[in-house]
């Protein structure tokens, strides 16, 4: 038995005849526009019509091949904002119309040791939206309820369904990757790259009383960090105006990661936060890693800390720097993410 919202297409019973506009992968290099069947929710799956999805560089690595496919053709985008419709037979009671986010983790197994030691993001059976399933750029899209983040309007008043989508993996993924580089209280830390992820992060550690320097090669960027209170913003390859305790590698760039730890004081740690990088080179290890200095990589995130970084986003208004793009034109949108033409975060909006 599945629940729908009135005035929604109609799944499952006359989605197979009910189409929907999408973008999909088949080769890499190409996004193609296509339509399809409005997906059908499985027992434990919401079905949720898409408000607002960002454009995230995993979308880019997932287009361009440099993400071995996990389905093929594959709807990209995991940065979702919608309307619950449609609520599986195993959740008969989930809120039908309940604004939520969907994010890129989307399922694990639950069982492993992994799962049962709270480290769900390391689990080996784990899927991910846009990837192992169809993600956002479509009109509608499918969640596993237990993954979804409810989004009320009470608690996100101040948010735009434009500024909220962002949140659900550039904010999440960067609050993990400022965890995982261990920034002491009023610490120094270091930004690498200043896309969607950076600039919401930044803003999370001056929050909580840390000196940002901003390391990155666009001007528009540079300028962008000054305005949200970085102490400093120079290009990738200088140096800070002083050692860091901390560091966040955000761009896919191997041959900044010999820089970020030579930028590093003494036992000072370096988060790398995407899922994909470029090869590293060579590290000297006395300027490098001795004297405790420390490389970590971020893999994904757990859903405690998606549920941590929305409360704080709920409680402090994050300023998120948007540049909006029709539906219809998601592929000028990773095109220009691509080329480092969007300052901030690019969103596809319906």
């Amino acid at each position: 038995m599945l629940r729908f919202h009135h005035g929604s297409v109609s799944p499952v019973r006359g989605c197979e005849t009910e189409g929907m506009r999408a973008w999909v992968v088949r080769t890499p290099g190409r996004l193609e526009r296509v339509e399809l069947p409005t997906p059908a929710p499985g027992p434990d799956e919401l079905l949720v019509r898409v408000r607002a999805c960002g454009v995230c560089r995993t979308d880019l690595h997932v287009r361009d091949g440099d993400l071995p496919p996990h389905k093929s053709p594959v709807v990209p985008g995991h940065e979702v904002v919608g309307d619950v419709v449609a609520a599986g037979a195993a959740i008969p009671d989930y809120p039908v119309g309940t604004r939520v986010g969907v994010p890129w983790l989307r399922r694990t197994c639950g069982v492993c040791k992994y799962c049962t030691r709270g480290r769900e993001n390391l689990c080996p059976h784990s899927l991910y939206t846009g990837w192992d399933a169809d993600g956002g750029y479509a009109e509608y899209t499918t969640v596993p309820a237990a993954y979804a983040y409810p989004l009320p309007e009470k608690d996100f008043a101040e948010y735009s369904d434009e500024e909220l989508a962002p949140l659900l993996c550039a904010g999440i993924i960067g609050y993990r990757a400022l965890r995982r580089a261990d920034l002491p209280p009023g610490g120094r830390l270091g930004v690498y790259g200043f896309g969607g992820s950076a600039h919401l992060t930044a803003q999370v550690a001056i929050g909580q009383g840390a000196v940002v320097h901003v390391l990155t090669r666009s001007p528009e960027a540079q300028a962008l960090a000054r305005e949200l209170g970085a102490a400093s913003a120079a290009g990738a390859y200088d140096a800070p105006p002083e050692p860091l305790d901390s560091a966040i590698l955000f761009a896919p760039v191997g041959d900044l990661v010999p820089v970020a730890l030579s930028a590093l004081d003494r036992g000072g740690t370096l988060s790398v936060a995407g899922i994909y990088l470029t090869d590293i080179p060579p590290l000297a290890y006395d300027r490098q890693l001795f004297q405790e200095r420390n490389l970590r990589s971020v893999t994904a995130n757990t859903r405690e800390d998606g549920r941590e970084f929305l409360a704080a986003a709920a409680a402090y208004k994050l300023r998120i720097a948007v540049t909006p793009y029709p539906f219809d034109q998601a592929d000028q949108a990773l095109d220009d993410l691509a080329a480092d033409r969007v300052n901030g975060v690019a969103v596809l909006v319906h």
